[in-house]
């Protein structure tokens, strides 16, 4: 046998494998692959967009969580204003509920010393008329001498 001919028999076969190939395993292979491609960058591109939203999610958590503690130290200043004010008003009520004790106290103790006084006037005046008809050796008649009797009272 002939080399060449061998030689072309052999590239003839070749290049009829070629063109099968090409015409019928390539476009299979080719469709896969491409298909392939297409699902890995979907992938990706899923990817990075889950990743941007976890950082868009992630910054607004941050945001709520920092929004939730200004809100909760306003609602714990706005308590403890209230508090302050609670206080403060009963502080003032305390101190008024005193005062209005101390001058009634001071009222009962102005007619508590009014009467006592009154009752020692008219002691006085009964030691005096005693100790004066003692003196005089004489009955003094306390409703007859009654203008003399409050002018002494009145005097101590």
């Amino acid at each position: 046998m002939n080399i060449n001919l061998t030689l072309i028999g052999q590239m003839l076969a070749f290049v009829a494998f070629v063109v099968f190939c090409m015409k019928y395993v390539w476009p299979p292979i080719l469709a896969a692959m491409q298909e392939r491609e297409q699902k890995i960058s979907e992938g990706l591109a899923a990817a990075d967009k889950a990743s941007h939203d976890l950082e868009l999610a992630k910054e607004k958590a941050v945001e709520r969580l920092k929004e939730a503690k200004e809100e909760a130290a306003g609602i714990v200043d706005a308590a403890n204003r209230r508090a302050t004010q609670i206080v403060d008003e009963a502080k003032d009520a305390a101190v008024a509920e005193a005062d209005r004790v101390k001058t009634a106290a001071q009222a009962e103790i102005e007619q508590e010393s009014n009467r006592a006084r009154e009752q020692l006037r008219g002691q006085v005046a009964a030691l005096s008329l005693a100790g004066a008809e003692k003196v005089l050796g004489a009955s003094i008649d306390a409703s007859a001498h009654a203008e003399i009797v409050d002018k002494l009272a009145a005097e101590l």
